[in-house]
């Protein structure tokens, strides 16, 4: 499609928000989802009852991680019946956040498997691949970059590798495992054990045989690891040195 004729689809549906995009599919995309629901099980079950009346194939909640949380996909068995749900969905002020939705850019996997079998399915990724391919390939800013690597590379110095910058242990996001270093010498996983097993919910003390200072402390879900991170940190296991006590990197 050119992008003029893209551009006047958009604003025509913009104008109308009833109409049916060309290439809009069964699978709908959920934004704006409250993301203080943190268990994925809930979300799931919330929507499958939201849509009920819809009769969805299935809500696919996206993963906990943080860039995909507060969104969904949600897929009905024809365009028709996803469109009317969009419509009449959209906007629901669900746990207190109004729901946005729109068509997905391609069916969910499960749709494909349900509505056509498998071997639609694996049709369906090499298409989905190609295209990821060709929207990299065809990208202004990459194909701009590379211009300027080739031509630094063929008449200039080679460019500079860019050091990758790594998040402080301080700003990880919350999540079930604490990471504990600055460990005094021979600290053993049953020391660990007793100072972390006071707070609730531990699961498991990881130590690493090669590194002596630092342990991976595990707990049921992050509400119990923040509590036992804000009492912890900086806690003298020794009555001396200092434990630092931040979330494990995922």
């Amino acid at each position: 499609m050119k992008e003029k004729d893209k551009d006047k689809e958009e604003e025509e549906e913009e104008e109308d928000p009833d109409k049916i995009p060309t290439n809009a599919c069964e699978t709908l995309y959920l934004q704006n989802l409250n993301e203080k629901v943190r268990l994925p099980a809930v979300m799931k079950e919330t929507l499958g009852v939201l849509f009920k009346p819809y009769r969805p194939i299935l809500p696919v909640v996206a993963h906990r991680n943080v860039r995909m949380r507060g969104q969904a996909f949600v897929t009905f068995h024809d365009v028709e019946t996803a469109n009317r749900a969009r419509r009449e969905v959209g906007e629901f002020p669900l746990y207190g956040k109004p729901i946005q939705i729109k068509f997905a850019k391609s069916r969910s996997d499960s749709a494909v498997v349900k509505l056509e079998g498998e071997e639609a399915l694996e049709e369906h990724k090499k298409e989905r691949l190609e295209q990821k391919k060709r929207s990299r390939r065809d990208n202004p800013l990459r194909r701009k970059a590379a211009a300027k690597l080739r031509a630094d590379t063929e008449g200039g110095p080679a460019p500079v590798k860019r050091q990758k910058i790594q998040m402080p242990d301080e700003y990880l996001p919350p999540n079930n495992v604490l990471f504990v270093q600055n460990l005094p010498e021979g600290t053993e996983a049953d020391e660990l054990r007793e100072v972390f097993g006071t707070h609730p919910g531990l699961v498991e003390i990881r130590t690493i045989p090669a590194k002596k200072d630092i342990a991976f402390v595990e707990y049921t879900d992050e509400a119990c690891a923040g509590l036992a991170k804000t009492a912890l940190h900086n806690f003298k296991i020794d009555g001396e040195t200092k434990m630092k006590v931040t979330y494990a990197r995922k």
